[in-house]
């Protein structure tokens, strides 16, 4: 049975989309819920140069915009990143930042929900794992990135400690969110051999739990290599493959003001395919109002019609229910 998301009612005015206001930059967000959205501690922000955001930053800009609720997903696997120098006590600053993500989350018990990270390939993976389990505020679900993990589908090892990760999500009922582009820095592989690999090996070890697949299988925009990973996904949707029965994916970063508007026929092509009720809206924004803003107005410059920009948009994956 393919998945299905539950609409939370029409929360905002059903004329607040880019057709809607005389201003477009002042439009307000349709989407009942953000399935992609970060938080960055004090220690992640110093790391990387950037300003702290924190959860009331995040609801502030959900309440200016019309969002209701968002999935926070830790970027806790940033301090694996093999490609980065190595950070002392990696394990120690994976825990703190889950911990401080679920933290921030909890302020607002009924407007987020947060998910745990980690590179699947440290030692350390499985233990994280559990220990999320055991807090409910992070026994929802975990992220995993495997372009910041530099995880590559074409090694053996890596899929057999990926299996072992999908299979401790599935013992716990943990959702899994996963950036499966693999490194574009590293130029690491990927297309359909790699997408097969996933369908193949590791969904399997998790039947029994939703994955969301981010940023439609790329890694933001839709180049060759996405669509070559997202045709297999198609064929197996279409010949009704048990083990794509709870997969979805969210479309954030797909499409921008200024990237791959020469594909949106393509994309809304592909979304049709796939089946509107496995997609979901995201922004992978930080909180930015302005970049939720644009994401939001780039997603509705796809020739869909309203009724099923409304199907997507009202989607709430069950995770994400409360």
């Amino acid at each position: 049975m393919s998945p299905r998301a539950r609409p939370l009612g029409i929360l905002f005015a059903l004329g607040a989309t880019i057709a809607g206001p005389a201003d477009p930059a002042r439009a307000q967000v349709a989407a009942a819920v953000d399935a992609h959205q970060h938080l960055l501690s004090p220690v992640a922000a110093q790391l990387s140069s950037r300003t702290p955001v924190l959860a009331r930053d995040l609801i502030s800009a959900m309440d200016s915009i019309g969002i209701r609720r968002a999935l926070v997903l830790s970027i806790a696997y940033q301090y694996g990143n093999p490609n980065r120098p190595a950070i002392e006590n990696e394990y120690e600053k994976v825990k703190a930042e889950n911990d401080w993500t679920a933290e921030q989350a909890a302020q607002f018990p009924d407007r987020l929900r947060a998910f745990c990270s980690l590179n699947p390939l440290r030692d350390y993976a499985l233990d994280e794992i559990a220990r999320c389990a055991r807090d409910p505020r992070l026994a929802s679900g975990i992220k995993l990135h495997f372009g910041h993990s530099d995880v590559d589908l074409d090694k053996p090892e890596h899929v057999a400690a990926l299996r072992r990760v999908f299979s401790a999500a599935n013992a716990s009922r943990m959702a899994i969110v996963v950036h499966m582009r693999s490194s574009v820095n590293q130029q690491r592989p990927y297309g359909a051999k790699q997408a097969r690999a996933f369908l193949e090996q590791l969904l399997p070890s998790a039947p029994d739990v939703p994955v969301q697949i981010a940023h439609l299988i790329g890694a933001g925009g839709y180049d060759d290599p996405t669509a070559d990973a997202l045709s297999v996904f198609v064929d197996a949707i279409g010949r009704h493959d048990p083990r794509v029965r709870n997969v979805y994916f969210d479309v954030s970063g797909i499409i921008s003001l200024a990237r791959s508007l020469d594909k949106k026929d393509t994309i809304a092509a592909r979304l049709r395919q796939i089946g509107l009720e496995r997609v979901v809206w995201g922004s992978d924004a930080f909180a930015q109002v302005t970049v939720i803003r644009d994401a939001y107005r780039a997603f509705r410059v796809l020739p869909l019609t309203e009724a099923e920009f409304r199907t997507i948009e009202q989607n709430v994956p069950p995770y994400v229910r409360w």
